[in-house]
């Protein structure tokens, strides 16, 4: 019987192996680190744009909302 979603290795990983998979990419930061400079020194546009999202934080969505005071809101 299929339990929906319910199946082997699925959901989130638990801490212990997010904390397991952080110590192993961790010996690639230094590199990681200088790839990244190489490519915003070179202006690739992915480069420049993870930078700014990282350092920064990625700006504020905005919608344009305007009403057409002709129109009724409600119509009755």
């Amino acid at each position: 019987m299929a339990h929906g979603g319910k199946r082997e290795n699925a959901g989130r990983k638990s801490k212990a192996d997010e904390a397991k998979l952080i110590e192993r990419l961790g010996m690639y930061e230094d590199k990681a680190h200088e790839v990244l400079e190489r490519c915003v020194n070179e202006n690739q546009k992915w480069a420049v744009q993870l930078y700014f999202s990282y350092m920064y934080g990625k700006p504020r969505e905005t919608k344009d909302i305007t009403l057409n005071a002709e129109q009724p809101l409600f119509d009755f």
